[in-house]
């Protein structure tokens, strides 16, 4: 059975479709991963112009309307 670090912990698991937690260990680590992302731990780059409502990039242009 394959094995993999758990993205959490790092403890080595096997990969099993019986295990709810994939790709986690347990509950806890789930919960622990859910929650760093909750509390902006983690984001996603991008392009900060394409991100900021100030440059109307986001808005739509009021001639289409």
């Amino acid at each position: 059975m394959r094995k993999y670090p758990c993205p959490q912990c790092r403890k080595n698991i096997a990969w099993r479709s019986d295990n709810l937690f994939r790709p986690f260990c347990s509950e806890t680590c789930q919960q622990m991963d859910l929650g760093a992302w909750a509390q902006e731990a983690y984001a996603i780059t991008g392009d900060d112009q394409e991100n900021d409502v100030s440059t109307g990039v986001l808005n739509p242009d009021q001639e289409d309307l």
